[in-house]
């Protein structure tokens, strides 16, 4: 199995935006799954932010194969400011070919066109999120910014990544972590 050797501390957790970050397009009230994190920076996919102009039909239009069995629609997610033509793919280990990495829990990530294939052809992965463009840190950047309270680092799980509503899922990852915040001060101070 190729397993990502250089994890940190953050990979496979969520990261959820909080309530001071308001810039209205991509981190707003978000819920970021940290695919990679270690001393070149961080990666990560926005996991509760659909696209709603463009679907996964189109998607695989832009694949050199054309008959694909129609399945019932797959939902294309906003995966961060960068590379917005990137597809990339979080979906369960049941799935596993080259160029997948095994995150942890149950969870892996693909980023080719072989896995966007198999899911047209209903050969992917029995879960799954699809995701354009992703999200980047560079080298302690992401370690700042929760330092400065941008974001909220909470544990992971499959059932809210895969099962749970889109417009619930920022909440139930603060609701899941038990933390209020109401206690948390929007300007953070340095003694």
């Amino acid at each position: 199995m190729n397993k990502f050797d250089d994890k940190y501390a953050l990979t496979g957790k969520f990261l959820v935006a909080m309530p001071k970050i308001s810039d209205g397009d991509y981190f707003d009230h978000s819920l970021v799954y940290i695919c990679s994190h270690g001393r070149n920076g961080a990666m990560g996919l926005i996991v509760n932010k659909r696209y709603e102009s463009i679907n996964f039909t189109d998607l695989t239009f832009q694949l050199p194969v054309r008959d694909f069995k129609r399945l019932n629609e797959v939902n294309l997610y906003v995966g961060g400011p960068l590379e917005k033509v990137r597809g990339m793919v979080i979906h369960s280990t049941d799935y596993f070919k080259e160029g997948t990495v095994e995150i942890g829990q149950g969870i892996a990530v693909s980023a080719t066109s072989q896995i966007i294939t198999d899911i047209a052809f209903d050969r992917g992965p029995s879960e799954k999120l699809v995701a354009l463009g992703y999200s980047y840190w560079e080298p302690h950047q992401l370690e700042e910014e929760i330092y400065e309270n941008d974001w909220l680092v909470v544990d992971a799980n499959r059932r809210l990544l895969f099962n749970t509503p889109d417009e619930e899922k920022w909440q139930r990852a603060i609701d899941e972590s038990g933390i209020n915040l109401d206690h948390f001060v929007a300007i953070t101070g340095h003694s």
